[in-house]
């Protein structure tokens, strides 16, 4: 999901394309829409099919000294109420993920209605509707749920859609409420929305509901909200995922991130309760056994603190800690690592459970390690300096730093991209493409991209492994779906910046 706001692509790019066919079960697509084009000021009455505005940039008063539209600026405030300013202007003034732009989205929906523009028609950069910007603008901080509500309501009362979505993100406008953590407006959505979507599902979150969705996104609130309004925590998305495992796993957070720790837990421990007995679920997914004192977990499994133990992913080292954890539900298991692979000294979101060195030490469900002698293959402990090095166990794989996928990149339309070319990142942030291939931090493959402004998340590299460089800040990955080449010259591949792979390796949980 893209917060910056967008420009339009070389070249105009203000045609209507029609939405891609629903898989089974989707929505109804949505309605054929009329060329673009803008409707008079002062037509007589609403127009009464949707259309697709053509992208255009925002204004902004001459000599302005900031780069952001301001509604509260004199000078900004009558080029917003200047009946001339047209409709695909307003559209890029809400492009702009800024506190003085979001926290008036109904003053500035208002002016686009007032301008005879349909309560359904289309921004034609990002394919929202409006409906999409007033659940955007309602995020906490940067947004205003209190105008977000009253653009809402106006907008439902005239007819707007709750099941049209962004062919961008794919998401509706509940989808966009339940990520941006707003329950005001899943209430106000949910009263005027036909009963089936509170269940639509999203492609771009593994055909999730607005459940998984809020609940990948850590919004407590959210999850609450819909969870009163009837969300079925037993429905899975297409990896066969419940929402109570679509929350991040708290042992992958850094210490600083103590509050989202406890965030996570609390949405689990709600989702798990909510799932019903009678649906069989793995025990994975349904209340576990917190009650239970570690030691009595470690004797059932003929366990005990201090023995070496070993790990999935073939690590080994020393049992230091069984027992409830403040991070999720379940009983835990704290191991001592041989090697500095792991994640953490002992202490997870502030709250310390063993010692030991920095990187050494890693939480593991109990029922995921096996202790020496419990299995072919005992642990050795670890050899002494100086000692004979072992071939090392086979279940252990030697990780290699990602390659660059060779021949042609695709985009979403099929175009051929290459390294250097101008691309646009769900339909708002312009870049240049540095890489495509596979990745160390999610399966399949993966576009990244240098973004011209300093609204990306890091410098070309993710956990320690390098993919291209780039500016920090500026660099952003995005799945294929989601990216698409735009006119321009292209650079020549030589003209990017030299990479070098370097590869850190991090435990698993």
């Amino acid at each position: 999901m893209t917060r910056e706001r967008g420009e339009p692509p070389a070249g105009g790019g203000g045609t209507a394309e029609p939405p891609p066919e629903p898989s089974p079960g989707a929505p109804p697509t949505d309605p054929p829409m009329d060329p673009p084009g803008d409707p008079p000021v002062d037509s007589a009455e609403r127009r009464k099919r949707p259309m697709v505005h053509p992208a255009a940039p925002a204004p902004l008063p001459k000599d302005y000294a900031f780069t952001f539209f301001d509604p509260n600026d004199a000078a900004c405030r009558e080029i917003l109420l200047d009946p001339s300013t047209t409709v695909p202007q307003l559209f890029a003034i809400l492009r702009q993920w800024v506190p003085q732009v979001q926290h008036n989205v109904d003053l500035i929906g208002n002016e686009i209605l007032r301008r005879g523009c349909h309560v359904n028609d289309r921004d034609g950069l990002t394919d929202m509707t409006l409906l999409h910007y007033a659940c955007k603008a309602g995020a906490h901080g940067v947004g205003d749920p209190a105008a977000a509500v009253r653009l809402s309501t106006r907008l439902l009362a005239l007819g707007g859609d709750v099941t049209l979505r962004s062919r961008w993100t794919h998401m509706n406008a509940l989808h966009y409420a339940a990520y941006f953590d707003v329950p005001e407006l899943i209430r106000t959505l949910l009263r005027a929305a036909a009963p089936r979507v509170l269940h639509s599902t999203c492609s771009d979150f593994s055909h999730g509901t607005a459940l998984h969705i809020a609940a990948s996104n850590l919004c407590l609130g959210a999850v609450r909200c819909l969870l009163e309004h009837g969300a079925d925590p037993a429905l899975r998305n297409s990896k066969g995922q419940v929402a109570a495992e679509v929350v991040p796993d708290p042992t992958d957070m850094a210490l600083d991130k103590a509050e989202a720790a406890l965030a996570a837990r609390e949405l689990r421990r709600l989702l798990e309760e909510a799932v019903p007995l009678s649906c069989a679920l793995p025990r994975v997914t349904l209340p576990n056994y917190d009650n239970l004192p570690g030691q009595s977990v470690l004797l059932s499994m003929g366990l005990q603190l201090g023995q070496r133990v070993r790990l999935p992913g073939g690590q080994v080292g020393t049992l230091r800690f069984c027992g409830t954890t403040a991070f999720a539900s379940g009983q835990w298991a704290g191991v001592e690592l041989d090697e500095p692979q792991g994640k953490n000294d002992g202490s997870v979101g502030g709250v310390r459970y063993f010692i030991c060195p920095p990187k050494q030490g890693i939480f593991a469900s109990i029922s995921k390690i096996s202790g020496r002698g419990a299995a072919p293959g005992a642990v050795p402990p670890p050899q002494p300096p100086g000692a004979p090095a072992r071939a090392p166990h086979r279940a252990r794989k030697d990780k290699r730093a990602p390659r660059r996928r060779g021949g042609a990149w695709l985009d979403r339309e099929g175009r051929r991209v290459a390294p250097g070319d101008a691309v646009l990142v769900a339909g708002q942030r312009q870049g240049r493409a540095r890489f495509y291939g596979r990745t160390e931090f999610a399966p399949g493959y993966w576009f990244g991209v240098e973004l011209d402004s300093a609204g990306g998340k890091h410098d070309g590299s993710v956990f320690g492994v390098r993919y291209f460089s780039c500016p920090p800040k500026h660099g952003v990955f995005a799945p294929p779906s989601r990216v698409q080449r735009v006119g321009g010259p292209r650079e020549e591949p030589g003209d990017s910046a030299p990479e070098k792979k370097v590869q850190q390796v991090t435990g698993e949980c």
